[in-house]
């Protein structure tokens, strides 16, 4: 690491040319995920005391370039990707076209029973067959969302089969000839679960920002899928399209 000399005349506080020269180092040198310095390292680059670092620490922070992790270090971040809520959001479609890297791990897959709000969301019989399959999205190769897809056994078990990961509205799109369009989509935040926090590589208890939402066929009417996505909510901006 090379030792950096503060300006002694310069009119800004020392912490303030810390975090300016930090900034530019961590914007050329590293990787979204990857662990920086810690604070002592930092007070001997730049030859000041531990506060007047943390207090540079602070403004990268309040930034969103970097986050602390209780008991693991500090991190660089991504920028917050823009994603639309829209009738017609289509994942992979949406973010490639913003210039983004997607990926979609099929994290799980099994055939359950209808209950409670899965039920009442597809409009089925308490007890119904229903597929269910659980994926993580990775966008620029960080983790980004968590999603619990739920589908009517009715849309075929072609569809179930030959999901692996990938964009599951185009499987269902090819195997069944629906296009989907999204109704409603419920927006809150809450304390993350231990899994999703595993997955999505945040501390546990740390807030997710989570949506709910309803795809019908866009033909009929009819539901199709109902999921429940956890965002990491430091690396989404959800907006909002009103028709």
């Amino acid at each position: 690491m090379v030792t950096r000399t503060l300006a002694p005349h310069s009119s800004n506080a020392r912490y303030r040319q810390i975090a300016d020269e930090f900034e530019r180092e961590i914007r050329r040198r590293y990787k979204v995920g990857e662990r920086l310095p810690g604070e002592h390292q930092l007070a001997e680059r730049f030859g000041v005391n531990r506060h007047t670092v943390r207090h540079a620490i602070d403004m990268l922070e309040e930034g969103g370039l970097i986050v602390r992790r209780h008991g693991a270090g500090t991190f660089v971040v991504a920028k917050p990707v823009v994603y639309p809520v829209a009738a017609g959001s289509r994942f992979t479609e949406n973010l490639v076209k913003a210039g983004h890297s997607t990926e979609s791990q099929l994290i799980r897959k099994e055939i359950i029973a209808a209950r409670g709000g899965v039920a009442q969301r597809l409009k089925l019989r308490d007890g119904a067959k229903v597929f269910a399959l659980e994926t993580l999205r990775l966008v620029d190769g960080g983790p980004f969302c968590v999603i619990s897809h739920f589908l009517p056994a009715s849309i075929g078990a072609a569809v179930f089969e030959d999901y692996n990961g990938g964009s599951l509205h185009t499987l269902i799109a090819r195997k069944t000839g629906k296009k989907l369009k999204r109704v409603l989509s419920l927006i809150t935040t809450l304390p993350a679960q231990a899994d999703d926090a595993a997955r999505l590589a945040i501390p546990p208890q740390h807030w997710v920002l989570r949506v709910k939402s309803v795809n019908v066929n866009a033909a009929s009417g009819k539901p199709i899928e109902y999921a429940v996505t956890r965002f990491r909510a430091d690396r989404v901006k959800l907006a909002v399209k009103i028709p």
